[in-house]
């Protein structure tokens, strides 16, 4: 095979990264399972980080990350590698001056793909949404995670078809509900296989945490923020749960706008039921669009009302301990 080799990942740990008990828990329990040599598999509803838990957990194993994103039109060749092109080598023999002897010789070309190029060197494999690829596309990976051994289908002339998976090694998948479009069903001898931690959507600390981490907008409007769209999870009206990507849609508006909740001036009204309409409705529902709407609209005026949005005010002693203390200095 060739040297032509895919580029890995270099593993870094991602600094908006949020690391509450309960996520610690999820990566430790990762974490244990892959240094007993099994696979691990996260699997749940969009917008759970299932991808940036996946890509965390690679990182913390300190090894090069093979990154592959599922896809309908799958192929084994495109995890595992193929024949493309051919190689031409030509030799010209005159060392005698008369005499001119020439040689010729075409052969076709190998080119690893990232599984290939992971079992081999022992890097760590993330295969984020696995389930969009073709489940014969995946066929591949049964010997692999069982017998640590990878069946190359095309060998190249000397090529041995069989490939001793390197003892590095270890994958880590991502999946969503099968009931999501384009969603295969997986085969039940690959899930055999691998290690299932199913995640759901965080708990309102977390998700605040996370949204406050990635968006940098103060934390009592994330806080508003994540309120609001958990509110509108639970009341049934939307055709798709909000997940906290709509929450990070809000906060990062407000941030690149220099706003705040309070000094939006009717803004994140707006902006609260463009965005959370969008993510919960079916392209051209109308109708459910004007419901959700209407409810975010409700949702807003409550939490304005109570001061939600507002910063806590700070106590009348603290105030004026902090004055004091700037007239001393």
């Amino acid at each position: 095979m060739t040297n032509d080799t895919p580029t890995a990942i270099e593993p870094a740990p991602n600094a908006g990264f949020v690391q509450t008990p309960k996520v610690r828990r999820t990566v430790n329990r990762a974490l244990r399972y892959i240094r007993a040599g099994y696979p691990v598999h996260f699997r749940g509803p969009a917008g759970t980080g299932k991808t940036t838990l996946a890509l965390h957990v690679a990182a913390c194993l300190k090894r090069p990350v093979a990154l592959i994103h599922g896809d309908e039109e799958f192929t084994t060749s495109d995890l595992v590698g193929g024949e493309h092109g051919y190689h031409f080598r030509k030799v010209v023999d005159n060392f005698i001056s008369r005499v001119k002897k020439t040689e010729e010789d075409m052969t076709k070309r190998w080119v690893d793909n990232r599984l290939t190029v992971a079992c081999k060197l022992g890097f760590t494999l993330v295969y984020d949404e696995y389930t969009r690829s073709p489940p014969e596309a995946n066929n591949i990976l049964l010997s692999i995670l069982q017998d640590r051994i990878m069946d190359i289908p095309l060998g190249d002339g000397d090529q041995d078809p069989y490939l001793k998976v390197h003892p590095d090694f270890t994958a880590v998948f991502t999946s969503n509900p099968e009931e999501y479009a384009g969603v295969h069903r997986s085969q039940d001898a690959l899930r055999d296989r691998m290690i299932t931690i199913d995640l759901d959507h965080y708990d309102h600390d977390t998700e605040a945490a996370i949204v406050h981490a990635k968006s940098k907008l103060p934390k009592h409007d994330c806080e508003t923020i994540v309120r609001i769209m958990r509110q509108l999870r639970d009341s049934g009206k939307c055709e798709y749960e909000p997940t906290i990507r709509s929450a990070l849609m809000i906060a990062k508006t407000l941030k690149v706008e220099a706003l705040t909740i309070a000094r939006s001036n009717g803004f994140f009204r707006e902006i609260c039921q463009d965005i959370f309409s969008s993510q919960t409705s079916r392209v051209g529902s109308k109708t459910n669009q004007n419901v959700v709407k209407e409810h975010v609209g409700l949702l807003i005026e409550t939490a304005l009302s109570s001061g939600i949005g507002a910063p806590a005010k700070e106590p009348a002693n603290s105030r004026t301990a902090r004055a004091r203390g700037e007239e001393l200095s």
